[in-house]
């Protein structure tokens, strides 16, 4: 809940360390307590652009994100910062501040690229901090953005034959929108002699140049990543704040103190923030909270620290792991519970206790269903499955110990006078043996009567009285007024209600066992049912968003060929009919 987070400031989510990129396990506490949806927005820079105030802002603060006043980058790493969103209840903004790239003290570049990645996969809003206009000296420095295509991979395990390039045709389905903001930006927009809005400014400055050189390859190159990685684009134009003298003391600085131009400004960007950026999602509409998003941080992370490249699949399937065992275990909770406040052991009988976890086991699927996704093969489903069947089995076995348990003692109250009288001799003289058969009949019908025996209540009846057939042998031997003829005939009569009584009780246990199949086999067809239903709504949400993604490199395709740039638009013809055949295979694949 949003009252839970007691972020005061910003925190380091990412270490950066002598080169190494490490989690912090503080940080990913505070993340894993949060539930809410979140909208990650993430910023990225050359070091001592002013990225860090931004994010103040839309932090609602004058103070967190250190500014730092030197010309020594001074964030490492990539630090977060979680604020209720103030645009949309339930929610909770993300604020990603990473080090700032290109500083000369680390040497080398590798480590900004991994930043720049990472600020790309986990965030939903995606913000390019950079000074002045954007010229092919601030393109050159974006060239993160072309190396994007070597460190990230959208599939854990491409086609043999499919390339990098072809592989980072899905990045445009999972990358966050894009948003350049223009620091101290001092030109008039205009091109041609005509003025510009930013966002045309930012269309005109990611025009490509025809020409096969290699001059005119370098120049394209950031460009086409752009308008291909990132189909939603936006643009900020800042003024300087103050003068120069005055930009270490920005953060003291009230708005009055500043030029009023970029005060607007500042509230235009946040404004377009809080009103634009989406929640974070996955494939398949996962919306991601604070314990998907420290998932997401952990694998991608642990990938690069073991060498290897963050893949987006991966890391949703990594999540799917956890969530979907704990979607079992939330499952069987829910399944104890409604099967505690239902079922009173023991049950008159085994079709009532079998309705009862029929309801219950359909609730819990729905709870399994509803939290989880991406279960590869139904894996956890067939484990939901298992253990729903072994909680069905125990219930049957405890109903058959609570009716013994519950018979036992019925049989003790009832029939212990009889064998006191038995002991006493009571029906050892004559005409003793119809006595005795009368009382059994008259303590037979009172058990009978006694309810809530439950379904052991025929067989321990039986066995009890086999116990006492020497006892009522004896009785009817003893018995003078009897001729031996008589005592013939109760013999076989006897041993005819007996053989009856066996009869009916392997009746009843064929009929247990019936409907024990029955049960197993409504048991496959609910999880089935539901698992349908869920395979459709899976398969109707990722059509649209193959649909959305269609519609995008339609869009740029059409941009491009009427720039006149053939090459690059077979390119994402190709890309377009690749996406159509796997929709059209979708969409033949309806379930039945």
């Amino acid at each position: 809940m949003a009252s839970e987070i007691h972020m005061t400031g910003p925190m380091c989510l990412i270490e950066n360390t002598n080169g190494r990129l490490m989690a912090n396990p503080e940080a990913l506490k505070i993340l894993s307590a949060i539930t809410q949806p979140m909208v990650v927005v993430a910023i990225v820079g050359l070091y001592r652009t002013g990225k860090s105030y931004l994010m103040n802002k839309l932090a609602g603060k004058k103070k967190g994100f250190s500014l730092g006043s030197t010309v020594q980058s001074h964030t490492k790493g990539i630090w977060m910062w979680c604020v209720p969103h103030p645009k949309k209840p339930g929610h909770i903004l993300v604020l990603l501040d990473t080090e700032g790239l290109g500083d000369v003290e680390k040497g080398d570049n590798q480590n900004d690229s991994w930043i720049f990645a990472l600020a790309v996969l986990l965030s939903s809003t995606f913000v390019y901090n950079s000074m002045g206009t954007i010229n092919q000296q601030a393109m050159d420095q974006l060239y993160y953005v072309t190396e994007l295509t070597h460190r990230i991979r959208s599939k854990s395990s491409p086609d043999e034959n499919e390339n990098e390039v072809e592989d980072s045709a899905d990045f445009v389905s999972f990358f966050p929108d894009f948003v350049w903001t223009l620091r101290d930006f001092s030109l008039d927009l205009e091109a041609d002699g005509q003025p510009l809005t930013p966002d045309e400014y930012l269309t005109y400055s990611l025009k490509l140049k025809k020409g096969t050189s290699q001059k005119d390859e370098t120049f394209n190159l950031p460009r086409l990543c752009i308008r291909k990685f990132f189909p939603k684009k936006k643009c900020f134009v800042f003024d300087r704040p103050v003068h120069r003298r005055k930009l270490a003391q920005l953060e003291k600085l009230q708005d009055e103190e500043l030029d009023p131009e970029f005060v607007q400004q500042v509230a235009d960007f946040c404004s377009y923030i809080f009103s634009n950026s989406k929640t974070k999602t996955l494939s398949g509409g996962i919306q991601v909270n604070g314990p998907r998003l420290e998932s997401l941080v952990l694998t991608y992370v642990n990938a690069i620290s073991s060498g290897d490249l963050p893949c987006m699949e991966n890391a949703v399937l990594a999540l799917a792991q956890i969530e979907n065992s704990a979607a079992v275990q939330k499952a069987i909770a829910h399944y104890e519970q409604q099967m505690g406040q239902k079922v009173q052991l023991p049950t008159e009988s085994l079709q009532e206790l079998l309705d009862l976890h029929r309801d219950s086991e359909s609730k819990a699927i729905e709870v399994f269903i509803r939290s989880s996704f991406k279960d590869v093969d139904h894996l956890f489903q067939k484990e939901l499955a298992a253990q729903l069947d072994k909680k069905r089995d125990d219930f049957c076995k405890q109903n058959q110990e609570a009716s013994s348990d519950r018979c036992s003692g019925l049989l003790q109250v009832i029939f212990s006078p009889l064998e006191e009288e038995v002991k006493a001799g009571i029906y050892s003289k004559p005409g003793g043996y119809r006595l005795f058969v009368q009382k059994l009949q008259d303590l037979k019908k009172k058990y009978y009567e006694e309810p809530r025996k439950g379904t052991q209540a025929e067989e321990i009846l039986q066995t009890y009285l086999k116990s006492k057939e020497s006892m009522t042998d004896a009785i009817l031997q003893t018995d003078q007024t009897l001729t031996e003829k008589e005592k013939e005939i109760e013999v076989e009569r006897v041993k005819a209600e007996s053989a009856q009584a066996s009869a009916k009780m392997l009746q009843e246990m064929q009929r247990k066992n019936e409907q024990m199949m029955e049960q197993k086999e409504r048991s496959y067809q609910e999880h089935l049912k539901q698992l349908t239903e869920k395979m459709e709504n899976d398969r109707v949400q990722l059509l649209k968003e193959q649909e959305r993604t269609l519609a995008l490199k339609l869009q740029e395709q059409e941009r491009l060929l009427k720039e006149g740039f053939q090459k690059e638009s077979r390119i994402m013809k190709n890309e377009i009919q690749d996406l159509q055949t796997k929709m059209r295979r979708r969409k033949a694949c309806t379930i039945s």
